[in-house]
């Protein structure tokens, strides 16, 4: 098959800017493909933390000093081109400094829909300034919603996007980018209110992830159960009405895992890397893991390991009794790396002042910790209410660190439950949502941990799966593919 021409535009990129997955997710795909051979231009905005960060930004070639409109406003703007390092990936930012120029990456400021609106509609000016024809437009989350519409209105009178077909990736549905009616003027959007969502607008709102789900051309989020889930009234935050009507245009496909930075045997945050053959370095970053966050030695003590937001999403008002009477009966240890809801913070620093030596919460995020917990940890935690895809538990299954979690969206398609009969699985499921639940699963895995055959074999199971963007990321290009072939002649 020829190559495509493929433009990415997302709010976040990794390394350059980061608060989640969807950071990773864009700069894996988008370096996978290149390295397939497609032609890949990826926007983000240009954040005051990415100019300050010291990085080469380069102006790119014939998008200087563009002219951009929306509604009332118009200025000008300019594109520049920096490299991720690891992967030779070119990302291409719009500076915007009166809507860029600020202290986080996301902001609670009145102005927020146009900083992601400009996004949108620069992408495509930046296009047409270098007459560069994408074969796909690959949206991703509220922050490009509003592009396919904006390009359904350019290419009523651009011949430049005649054959551009476009892709909105829904990442987490519960953030949906909602503003008030009155800022349709801002968006520039006043001759095309007949296009947006009739009732919507009637109750005095506009949603961008709605719009985008409106005019894409195919809509993909990032599990085959989450697609299903999000059409259903529970989990469909509202949305999931349209995406019933549109169910034959949404396809989920599991995000792929950079195992050139997730991966033992490679790994250069661990103090010691290993594989499935040699599980002699999980041992040392066990102690050293132990040891750095004063915790009480232990080489046969279960480690159970925590990495996350700690929001409602991930389900950790069931852990806290469990844990606290696993704690209590128990030769355990558990490592805690997170922030977010003050309740949930104070919930496990409790559990620190009352189980010195055998739990630790360190509050916020250190991206080495977070490795060292995924290499040193002997069992990960994730009982999430619910979960697009997820990553941390497909880090875990490569560094043979047991996944404990929730059968929900991208859990339920990544995680086998283990089966001491047949030898067969890779981690534990449970299916409630209730604290039950939890302590059924913590239940199972001491009783593996104790089961030292049965825990090696559940381990190299685990070490086995391959979840790597080489194998992911054929979905992706069978889609590309699909909706060129019937993009008109």
């Amino acid at each position: 098959m020829p190559p495509l021409k493929i433009c990415l535009v997302s709010s976040e990129v990794a390394p350059l800017a980061k608060t989640g997955g969807l950071a990773d997710v864009v700069a894996a795909l988008g370096a996978e493909l290149v390295r397939r051979g497609h032609e890949v231009r990826v926007f983000m905005p240009l954040y005051r933390q990415l100019r300050e960060a010291g990085r080469s930004l380069v102006p790119a070639p014939g998008m200087g000093n563009l002219s951009v409109s929306l509604g009332p406003r118009s200025g000008r703007i300019s594109v520049f081109n920096t490299t991720i390092e690891r992967t030779g990936l070119e990302v291409s930012c719009i500076d915007c400094p009166e809507l860029y120029d600020r202290e986080g990456i996301y902001t609670a400021d009145e102005d927020e829909h146009l900083r992601f609106a400009l996004l949108a509609r620069a992408s495509l000016t930046a296009c047409q300034a270098t007459s560069w024809a994408p074969d796909i437009v690959h949206c991703n989350d509220w922050h490009a919603g509003l592009l396919p519409l904006y390009l359904k209105l350019l290419s009523s009178w651009e011949d430049l996007f005649a054959r551009t077909r476009t892709v909105l990736t829904i990442h987490n549905i519960g953030y949906q980018g909602m503003v008030s009616a009155d800022a349709v003027h801002d968006l520039g959007l006043d001759d095309a209110t007949h296009l947006l969502h009739q009732e919507d607008l009637a109750a005095g709102k506009i949603n961008f992830l709605k719009i985008g789900l409106l005019y894409a051309d195919a809509i993909t989020t990032v599990s085959t159960t989450y697609a299903r889930e999000i059409q259903t009234q529970e989990l469909g935050m509202g949305l999931d009405g349209l995406l019933r009507e549109r169910a034959a245009s949404v396809i989920g496909i599991v995000n792929g895992v950079d195992y050139g930075e997730w991966s033992p045997e490679n790994d250069e945050l661990i103090p010691a890397s290993y594989s499935s053959g040699d599980l002699s370095g999980k041992l040392e970053n066990k102690r050293i893991l132990l040891e750095s966050l004063g915790l009480e030695p232990g080489d046969d003590v279960p480690v159970f390991g925590v990495v996350s937001r700690l929001v409602y999403q991930k389900g950790f008002e069931l852990l806290f009794e469990p844990l606290s009477e696993m704690l209590s009966g128990r030769d355990v240890r558990v490592a805690v790396l997170g922030s977010g809801e003050q309740k949930y913070e104070t919930a496990f620093a409790d559990l620190e002042r009352r189980f010195p030596g055998r739990m630790c919460f360190y509050r916020g995020y250190d991206n080495a910790l977070a490795h060292l917990i995924e290499a040193g940890s002997d069992a990960f935690l994730m009982p999430s209410l619910y979960e697009p895809c997820g990553l941390n538990q497909m880090y875990s299954l490569r560094y043979g660190t047991i996944p404990i979690v929730r059968r929900t969206g991208g859990l339920a398609d990544t995680v086998r439950l283990f089966d001491r009969h047949t030898g067969e699985g890779t981690g534990i499921l449970f299916d409630e949502f209730d604290p039950e639940g939890v302590r059924w699963a913590l239940t199972y895995a001491l009783e593996l941990w104790a089961d030292r055959p049965a825990w090696e074999r559940m381990q190299s199971n685990a070490m086995a799966e391959d979840f790597s963007w080489e194998q992911q990321t054929a979905a992706y290009e069978e889609l590309y593919y699909q909706l060129q072939a019937a993009a008109p002649a």
